[in-house]
């Protein structure tokens, strides 16, 4: 039996896995005992059963006494460390009295065939585990060692913990970033897999946020960092992920308390399986009954349930992250899998957060009236005069803009080649009696109208951009009797357009975040299970209210992503019912454990209080069950969303 099983007080009553091991060792070389044992086993089971020796006299106790000791000594060791600190109960104690107990009867190789089965059944689930959070490990724990950055205009390579705030650092194609910044190079491309579950190559531009995990795939970069190593996005993804690994889902809550009770109740069964015959029966023999208690007690082993429950959830919680999707405990796997009702912000939620022109309608020559809007647009920082500076794409660059004058709720004034133009909205117009269409003032999208000259020149629409999954989304999450809502701070009439384009059930615009919080309360009084999916520091309130909380990873803000309880890296409104399917499968496998244990373990026990069931038939139930158990649940991570 390997070293490497261990006893955890935190965990559950194993914990199958030791990072003290060398990380260069073969693992086979951790249980060369458990394998030797097994070697003499066999043969001595040849020599029995083939070659008609007797191995049950001294020398057959020799010989199985020497490979029990090899395959058991670590389990009897912690039975009695266990039992030290007043902990009799355990499946250590259960599989040292078994074995013990079936030497004491002369039954030599079933003795040590449970402890070599039972061993056997440690290992693999010592390596199942292992390579569970090893998987979740892995998939985020890309964190380079070493950072170039530039001091003094000469690169140097150095720890990330070392770099500053402003500091210039050099990606090279190939390399991953180490820190979060701004893109200070005029183009590059990136692989943002390892954050986001998107192996599609991500084109980033002079001024694009840049974050530590993306692999350089093009040239030599220059990043401006912006945090520091222990405040970045992925510093912050690994402590979720650790945090996740730790915390438990009620279910695993509840075997953990049930084996605690379950396991005493077993010792006391077996004890009274074993007296209380001898009131009833006349022809009652000891050694009979004893041998019926000892096959109770190898059944009822609880490890099928306390290492695959843990298990499964570890592997949903891999599987959504290879996915782009972090939950932040089992238990939210959990509770994910009940959600009837999804409620979603709008911007940078179901729509991705930049605006950008719609339509252009004018009396003039459309160059010349794009290139006057946007000369004088170009000396505003809101989003909207951004939107069109972009789509002008500096075609007004070599124009003259003087006196531009900002007034509030209304827009721009000044002159832009030596002409008096206003831009704004239709109160700016009227506020220099300047006459436009009416119709103008039913258009739902923001709008920018345009005189030039003190007379109507056209007007230009600006709109936030719907995300392309997010039709599909909304229409798979209604197959799936699914509620949509969306609450948002927009405009009503911008709200309400966006909720038809995408067929949600109900939406609701011009909310604060008191709204928010008040219509979500609504909900949850009449018994919805609501998972409320947003971005913004005005949703974390929200989202802390929610049974789930689901924030947009790569748009969305700190407070969002640390009140949540899920974030989606890719922003990817489709990622929502990837979450729920994820949470369902998990559930589903988890729930398939407990009953096939269960299951087997009462069937077997019966068997065995009843004389039918031997040694050789518990520990092949109870080692079976375990195994299947264990790779049913491995089977999620294997799972394609």
């Amino acid at each position: 039996m390997s070293n490497i099983l261990q006893h955890s007080h935190d965990n559950h009553d194993h914990d199958h896995g030791n990072d003290v091991q060398k990380v260069n060792t073969p693992e086979w070389k951790s249980h060369l005992n458990l394998i030797i044992a097994l070697g003499i086993f066999l043969v001595m089971m040849v020599l029995e059963y083939g070659f008609h020796f007797n191995t049950n006299n001294y020398l057959g106790l020799v010989i199985f006494l020497f490979a029990y000791y090899l395959a058991g000594s670590d389990v009897l060791k912690l039975a009695w460390v266990k039992a030290r600190r007043s902990d009799f109960f355990n499946e250590f104690s259960l599989m040292s009295i078994a074995t013990i107990g079936a030497f004491s009867i002369g039954a030599y190789s079933e003795g040590v065939a449970v402890m070599i089965f039972y061993s056997i059944g440690e290992w693999f689930q010592e390596s199942a585990v292992k390579k569970a959070k090893n998987n979740i490990k892995a998939l985020l724990d890309i964190r380079p060692d070493t950072v170039t950055v530039i001091r003094n205009n000469t690169p140097i390579d150095v720890k990330p913990t070392e770099v500053v705030i402003g500091e210039m650092i050099q990606v090279k194609p190939g390399e991953k970033v180490a820190l979060d910044g701004i893109l200070n190079t005029e183009h590059a491309t990136f692989n943002t897999a390892a954050l986001t579950g998107e192996s599609k190559p991500d084109e980033k531009y002079n001024g694009d946020e840049i974050l530590a995990g993306m692999i350089n795939e093009s040239k030599l970069a220059e990043v401006k960092v912006t945090s520091l190593f222990r405040d970045s996005k992925l510093s912050k993804i690994l402590e979720m992920v650790q945090d996740a690994t730790a915390r438990k889902s009620k279910t695993q809550l509840f075997i953990s308390r049930f084996a605690k009770i379950y396991t005493p109740i077993v010792f006391a069964l077996a004890v009274l399986l074993v007296v209380i015959p001898s009131f009833i029966y006349p022809d009652y023999v000891f050694t009979d009954w004893l041998y019926r208690g000892l096959v109770f007690l190898v059944i009822s082993c609880p490890c099928a349930l306390v290492v695959s429950i843990p298990l499964g959830y570890f592997g949903g919680i891999s599987l959504a992250s290879k996915n782009g999707i972090l939950f932040k405990g089992g238990n939210f796997l959990d509770v994910m899998s009940t959600i009837d009702t999804v409620v979603m912000d709008k911007t940078g939620t179901l729509t991705k957060g930049v605006f950008k022109v719609q339509e252009m309608d004018t009396e003039m020559d459309r160059n010349d009236f794009i290139k006057i809007v946007a000369a004088i647009e170009s000396k505003s920082s809101h989003p909207i005069a951004k939107a069109i500076t972009q789509y002008a794409d500096g075609k007004y660059e070599d124009t003259v803009v003087k006196d531009v004058e900002e007034i509030a709720g209304h827009g721009l004034r000044g002159t832009v080649d030596g002409k008096d133009v206003l831009a704004g909205n239709g109160k700016l117009l009227r506020k220099f009696n300047i006459s436009f269409p009416d119709h103008i003032e039913n258009i739902v999208e923001s709008i920018v109208v345009v005189a030039v000259d003190k007379r109507y020149a056209g007007y230009i629409t600006v709109a936030d951009e719907i995300k392309e999954d997010a039709a599909h989304t909304i229409s798979d999450l209604k197959k799936n009797d699914i509620l949509t809502i969306m609450l948002s701070g927009d405009k009503d009439t911008i709200v309400q357009k966006t909720a038809y384009l995408l067929g949600l059930d109900k939406a609701f615009g011009a909310l604060l975040p008191e709204n928010k919080v008040n219509k979500v309360k609504e909900l949850k009084n009449a018994n919805k299970r609501i998972a409320f999916v947003g971005d913004g520091v005005n949703d974390a309130p929200v989202i802390a209210l929610a049974d789930v909380g689901i924030a947009m990873g790569g748009l969305g803000s700190d407070a969002a992503i640390e009140t949540a309880d899920v974030v989606i890296q890719t922003d990817q409104p489709s990622k929502i019912l990837s979450a729920i399917k994820i949470g369902k499968i998990t559930k589903w496998i988890v729930w398939q454990n407990i009953i096939l244990a269960m299951a087997v373990k009462i069937a077997v026990l019966i068997l065995g209080a009843e004389g039918v069931a031997s040694l050789w038939e518990a520990v092949i139930a109870d080692v079976g069950v375990a195994l299947l158990a264990i790779l049913n649940a491995v089977r999620i991570q294997a799972k394609k969303i």
